[in-house]
């Protein structure tokens, strides 16, 4: 892909469709790092409270605090989730400047009310503050991250997939034990605390060093379209959260959810038809890469889930490993994902497409999921440590590739409202996968173990606890298998994207 734009240009378009300032070397070269710590940022921010649950509760409300743990994990993903439409328009309408500096602004206040909070209720209202912050810190920082490269950058190709597996595993081998450690030695409060310092030198970098396009006409932001999204996606979060474990699937409150839910997206698809400026123009769909690219990534979100959370429960319940050692766990797949990012730049230069890198990761990944359905109770766990390096090396080829996909293939003036959308379609495949596969595990537990349901395993002694036992790695290892026809799906897929994804 040959090089269209010189940043020594002092103006020229853009994928945003405004006009580019003029770039130094050095502004681009600040401005690419700003990025990686706010990705890193991200990354962490995901699993480092899950190190400090315990702390927090024996510290806010030892009598039942353990009962709003659920709340507390699923706050950030909610508020993320509901606002990542509205993020997109936003950079797409008034400049992903002003929106990356909004949303680390909000992270920065919300991390600071979680430190302060002096209640569960508190915290969990700051988590989710933080959250419609987090819920930018990715995904218009891979805007930021397109514009920075100009459109029709040819190192971007490699770049960009070796930035996100780097950054993406140090930040997945680093947040469980940064959680950890901070909530030992320190306190719980500066797993929060510790993202001002950090956060506070981002936001001056950004509002100092970054030369990012203006639209140069002002749209309309269709509020009410952002409003539906938002609550369809809560409503999705809420059903597949709840639904089997806090509530029957077939229970009021979650048909209640489900019902309510289909009603928004029905409302929100119709909005899309009417208004003058979608939030989600349903004309991106017609183009095949962005429409491929949206379903793989949902794919990859619902599959990812099967690979992580159902690990974790496996090592502790049925290994008995304490969680912050399970956490160590995922250390070799940070490693895949390490290693895989620092290759992806040489892949490139030996003409690995866009393509390639998803159809090898989604292989990959599906192959790691196939080999984790044939876990055993007595299984070694240092094949489970390979496999987890081999499920890493495989997410290692998709981060930001799929991204860079849909970047390249939207039109200039949707770049914002495409690279949102990817994110927002992986959020849905996340709600989904934990829905099917926690399912799957309770219905395949059910038919054989004792005692009716998983979550009366913790009772039962002696054989049938044994039996109960054999009968959860039974269940997951139907979830690996079912995980891994999901990413198999994915590579399906992959084989239809073309060689390489031009921009209209």
């Amino acid at each position: 892909m040959p090089k269209t734009l010189s940043t020594a240009m002092p103006e020229t378009a853009t994928p945003t469709g405004g006009a580019a300032p003029a770039v130094s070397a050095v502004h681009r070269r600040i401005g690419f790092a700003v990025c990686l710590v706010t990705i890193l940022l991200a990354v962490i921010d995901v699993n480092i409270v899950s190190a400090a649950t315990v702390p927090i509760v024996q510290d806010l409300d030892p009598a039942h605090g353990v009962d709003k743990i659920p709340w507390l994990i699923s706050a950030f993903a909610l508020a993320s989730a509901a606002v990542l439409p509205l993020y997109g328009k936003l950079c797409d309408t008034i400049g992903a400047k002003k929106v990356f500096v909004g949303a680390v602004a909000t992270f920065l206040v919300g991390s600071a009310l979680c430190g302060a909070a002096q209640s569960m209720g508190e915290l969990i209202a700051a988590r989710a503050v933080q959250g419609v912050g987090g819920g930018g810190l990715m995904s218009v920082t891979m805007v930021v991250l397109a514009q920075l490269m100009g459109p029709g950058d040819g190192t971007g190709r490699g770049k960009g997939g070796s930035i996100g597996g780097l950054v993406a595993g140090a930040g997945m081998a680093l947040g469980p034990w940064l959680g950890g450690t901070l909530a030992d030695r320190a306190s719980w409060r500066w797993i929060f605390y510790v993202n001002l310092p950090v956060g506070i030198a981002v936001l001056a970098a950004a509002v100092v060093v970054l030369r990012l396009p203006v639209a140069p006409v002002r749209h309309r932001i269709d509020y009410l379209g952002a409003a539906l999204a938002a609550a369809f996606s809560v409503s999705l979060l809420l059903v597949t959260e709840w639904g089997g474990k806090d509530y029957a699937w077939s229970s009021p409150v979650i048909l209640g959810l489900a019902g309510g839910g289909a009603v928004a997206l029905a409302l929100f698809l119709r909005r899309q038809t009417t208004a003058a400026e979608p939030i989600l123009p349903l004309s991106m769909f017609k183009v095949p890469v962005v429409r491929l690219g949206f379903a793989i990534q949902g794919l990859v979100g619902a599959a990812m889930m099967g690979a992580l959370v159902y690990v974790m429960i496996y090592l502790q319940v049925v290994r008995g490993i304490e969680a912050t050692s399970a956490g160590l766990f995922l250390v070799p797949m940070a490693v895949g994902m390490t290693a895989v990012g620092l290759a992806s730049e040489r892949l490139a230069r030996r003409g690995w497409s866009q393509k390639t890198f998803v159809l090898a990761g989604t292989v990959a990944a599906a192959l790691a999921l196939g080999l984790l359905a044939t876990t055993s109770v007595t299984t070694s766990l240092w094949l489970i440590r390979a496999e987890l390096l081999l499920m890493g090396a495989g997410f290692g080829l998709l981060v930001g590739q799929l991204v860079q996909l849909v970047q390249a293939a939207a039109p200039r003036h949707q770049l914002g409202v495409a690279t949102t959308g990817a994110r927002f379609f992986q959020t849905l495949g996340n709600a989904v996968g934990a829905g099917v596969f926690g399912t799957v595990l309770s219905r395949v537990y059910e038919s054989s173990g004792p005692g009716g349901s998983t979550s009366a395993l913790g009772a039962l002694r002696g054989a049938a606890h044994r039996d109960g036992v054999h009968a959860l790695t039974s269940g997951m290892d139907v979830v690996f298998v079912v995980a891994a026809g999901v990413m198999a799906g994915a590579a399906v897929l992959a084989t239809r994207l073309p060689g390489g994804a031009p921009r209209d």
